[in-house]
């Protein structure tokens, strides 16, 4: 049975780590590539449910700098997946009224990758709706340091001082820059960890673990963490 939202605040910024295609394709006797399959389709839906609730901003873990240390059959399926999908979630986006965003470093993907990715971005740019952004390739303690050297760089050609920096401008060297903290974070599949995502921008993030894998994740789920972020009294380390 659908769960209301009625009455609830809808958070912002929902962030969501997506775990457990592979588990959720073990369990059904099918290879993990149909688990990341079924993932993607999820990936589509759940934007879709995100617009309709009013979320501005829904960031979700796509694949991380610790992931190609998988097999070489996995990543070469996941490359796979990203070239139909890149294709697919423009037509979603763009349905649905939502701008496109990525963070993480692009380089080390194919050509036709980063190409299909830029495209993503660019042919979204002006939808006024939802920011869906993905981190691709991405590890929150990599975008710190290449933050860290672009401040480096800075200092060195006097375009900041170190008296200079503050919570604020350190933010605004990061790949999330313009993009408001996380009021929410979601991790399906039961795991109780952070797993090198967004480490400064959750600091004060309510933090939601459900045990659904990723491709079983729909609406009910994502109105059932709403709700529990509803139950929550966020105080910022003030006291009560």
């Amino acid at each position: 049975m659908e769960k209301s939202t009625e009455n609830l605040i809808i958070p912002e910024h929902v962030a969501i780590i997506l775990d457990g295609n592979g588990r959720w394709a073990k369990k059904r006797g099918l290879p993990r590539s149909m688990g990341h399959k079924e993932g993607c389709v999820t990936v589509e839906k759940t934007v879709k449910d995100a617009a309709d609730l009013g979320i501005k901003y829904l960031t979700v873990y796509g694949f991380s700098t610790e992931n190609w240390k998988r097999t070489i059959e996995e990543v070469g399926a996941l490359m796979q997946l990203f070239r139909v999908y890149l294709v697919r979630l423009l037509k979603v986006a763009n349905a649905n009224n939502v701008r496109v965003k990525m963070i993480g470093e692009r380089e080390r993907f194919d050509q036709d990758i980063i190409e299909g990715i830029s495209k993503l971005v660019e042919q979204t740019k002006s939808n006024t709706g939802m920011t869906f952004v993905i981190a691709i390739n991405y590890g929150s303690r990599d975008e710190i340091v290449r933050a860290t050297r672009k401040i480096m760089k800075d200092v060195i050609d006097k375009k900041i001082i170190p008296e200079h920096m503050t919570e604020e401008v350190f933010a605004s060297y990061l790949d999330t820059e313009g993009i408001p903290d996380p009021d929410l974070l979601i991790r399906t599949s039961g795991e109780l960890r952070l797993s090198n995502y967004l480490l400064w921008q959750l600091a004060y993030t309510e933090l939601y673990v459900t045990d659904c894998y990723w491709p079983d994740f729909n609406m009910d789920e994502l109105k059932k963490a709403i709700a529990a972020y509803n139950s929550r009294e966020r105080r910022f380390g003030g006291v009560k």
